[in-house]
């Protein structure tokens, strides 16, 4: 089998490289990104930019194409971000077809989502019409309705939709700083004993998963011959309790509009690049039930929600990162100087 990883540098990319590379069954990998890396073996880098290079080219020949690439940052410039998002991704799954691609795997998310219970898990069922005040709960579910009318009209093409919850791991710690928290977090604060307080709300509870655990499942959806979407998350669920027993922590009953009123006025100042439909975002996604991934991929996750938060904890007061032009703990520049010069969320890093 011959895959191609579209938006192959990130979080996602790289735990799905390692699953390809590990995979027998696959004989050659083709990573698309910005910005390459070196690959050993049956892995090619190719660097191409998803809003202008002709893609063609990279998918001919190949059984199924994965489609990762997206921009969270910058999150003041909407034009960059939907370039990418939505005209980027529609361009992965053109390119796909003329190709003659077999399969076509996107990773969408439980962003995608819209409102739902937090009491109950929801199944794949549920409308993905997402969270309007949020940017990428808007593009996550619009890239949704540009698939529905891609299948719609390739109906040969195999498409397999992955809905994670958050992702995490500590080789990604550092992006996942400079896309959330940005250059003003000092590293060293971020220590388990020094949490004392966390926040709770009754509908502040979300899902996450191992990013390593979310590469396989891709692997395994490549040869599972299956089609549609499917929930990611380990257990348990983290909420305030949760949260507080992970950390030894106390849960403090937080008021879910002065959680959205501090990320708001922290954004407007520029102290951090994270807008506030983030908390919109974690405050109104359902919580997923995950069985159609554990019975029709055998899809089991390896790591807990807790110890996947865990590793990311301990990767981001470590400085942890990959050798990836994406990953690297360094791609903020001296002293964090990039991320500054960016206008922390104005132009991308």
């Amino acid at each position: 089998m011959r895959v191609a990883v579209v938006g192959a540098s990130g979080n996602i990319g790289t735990s799905v490289l390692r699953a390809l590379m590990a995979d027998s069954e696959v004989s050659s990998v083709v990573a698309v990104a910005r910005r390459s890396a070196d690959g050993p073996g049956k892995l090619e880098w190719r660097e191409r930019d998803v809003t202008r290079d002709d893609l063609r080219p990279d998918l001919e020949g190949l059984d199924a194409v994965i489609c990762l690439s997206w921009l969270i940052q910058p999150s003041r410039d909407q034009g960059t971000l939907s370039a990418t998002n939505i005209e980027g991704s529609r361009r992965v799954f053109d390119a796909s077809a003329q190709a003659g691609v077999g399969a076509l795997l996107y990773s969408s998310s439980v962003g995608a989502y819209s409102r739902g219970p937090k009491e109950r898990p929801v199944d794949e069922s549920w409308p993905t019409d997402g969270i309007e005040t949020s940017f990428y709960s808007r593009h996550k579910a619009e890239v949704e309705r540009i698939l529905d009318d891609f299948e719609a009209g390739h109906p040969a093409v195999r498409v397999v939709r992955m809905r994670p919850g958050l992702v995490f791991k500590r080789d990604a710690a550092s992006e996942i700083r400079r896309l959330f928290a940005g250059p003003l977090l000092p590293s060293f604060l971020v220590r388990r004993a020094l949490i004392a307080l966390v926040p709770s709300t009754p509908r502040l509870r979300f899902q996450a998963v191992h990013s390593l655990d979310v590469g396989e499942a891709f692997r395994l959806a490549l040869h599972a011959g299956v089609r549609g979407p499917f929930n990611l998350a380990a257990d348990p669920v983290l909420d305030g309790p949760e949260l507080g027993r992970l950390l030894d922590a106390r849960p403090v009953a937080t008021s879910p509009r002065l959680l959205r009123a501090a990320a708001d006025v922290s954004w407007r100042l520029r102290l951090q690049p994270t807008p506030p439909g983030w908390v919109d975002l974690a405050l109104g996604v359902p919580i997923m039930d995950t069985t159609r991934a554990r019975t029709e991929l055998g899809w089991t996750p390896r790591w807990s929600a807790g110890a996947a938060l865990l590793e990311l904890l301990d990767g981001l007061r470590e400085r942890a990162g990959a050798d990836t032009p994406t990953l690297r703990p360094k791609a903020g520049g001296p002293a964090r100087a990039r991320e500054l010069l960016t206008g922390i969320g104005g132009r991308e890093q």
